[in-house]
């Protein structure tokens, strides 16, 4: 039986590691990658969908060739029929040994956004990155670290602890009770007390989700919450396993689901943070 309750410990850390990368790198505020060729040389270029604080958001091209001139072309999103796109020159800036290509984008208020793409210009002629798609920055408040911190912790050992939880129940280890009245805890610390917190700094507002709106990121983490508010109600004088394990699979379904793909938007016209869609492209 202790091996058994090791290799799920083990198999639970696995399922929540990958889960955790997979929402990362498929999330809308992850960087977007790009490579491009310029005068014969490859680059690879990561430019921000996500910046926080009071400051501009700089976007930087790790690009050290002073025969390459670039301008980044950006309006603020959701933009006006007809708008024009404004044209900021990016400036070299030495960084260490070497140097990169730098250019502001102008700070918005929390939840505003700006789309942009970026035209780049070397021997060979001209180049448009994502001009036909062009990139989302999303601005947001600055979030302390006393308050970031533990609600990363608080979440990811949730999920964490939710994962093997669902196994125990799976392979009728008898510690999943207890479990489950742990992640019930770590959930509603990390997600129902911390999350609204940390979303009133970045957004302005403790709650976007059900029954105010549709902000994906709190919904889905009431969703987690009631999973495993009824599994633990159902199993604190008998067992029901078939409870825990849905909880289980909620939990990896809504964690798995890319952060902020459906969050807070600054409706310009009224000032108001509404909720948006940022498409997601690969």
């Amino acid at each position: 039986m202790k091996r058994k309750r090791i290799l799920l410990w083990i198999l639970g850390l696995l399922i929540t590691l990958f889960a955790a990368v997979y929402q990362k790198v498929t999330g809308p505020t992850y960087p977007k990658r790009a490579e491009v060729t310029l005068n014969g040389k490859d680059y690879k270029l990561k430019l921000l969908r996500s910046h926080g604080g009071e400051n501009d958001a700089i976007i930087t091209l790790n690009i050290d060739d002073a025969n390459v001139n670039a301008d980044l072309m950006w309006k603020l999103y959701p933009p006006k029929k007809d708008e024009d796109w404004n044209n900021t020159e990016f400036r070299v800036e030495k960084e260490a040994e070497t140097s990169v290509l730098t250019a502001n984008l102008p700070h918005q208020p929390p939840a505003g956004k700006i789309m942009y793409y970026i035209v780049l210009k070397d021997k060979n002629g001209t180049k448009e990155l994502f001009k036909e798609e062009p990139i989302v920055i999303r601005f947001k408040g600055a979030v302390p670290s006393y308050v970031l911190i533990p609600h990363i912790i608080f979440i990811f050992f949730a999920m964490f602890i939710a994962n093997v939880t669902g196994l125990f129940a799976a392979f009728k280890v008898p510690q999943f009770k207890r479990y489950t009245f742990v992640t019930f805890i770590l959930i509603t610390l990390g997600g129902m007390i911390l999350g609204p917190i940390v979303q009133k700094f970045a957004f302005l507002e403790y709650w976007a989700g059900v029954p105010y709106g549709w902000d994906l990121t709190d919904n889905k983490l009431l969703i987690a919450f009631l999973a495993w508010l009824v599994a633990w109600l159902l199993n604190r004088k008998k067992e029901n396993r078939a409870s825990v394990i849905i909880a289980s699979l909620l939990t990896i379904v809504v964690f798995s689901i890319p952060h902020s793909m459906y969050g807070s938007e600054l409706n310009r016209e009224t000032g108001t943070v509404v909720q948006g869609f940022i498409q997601l492209y690969f």
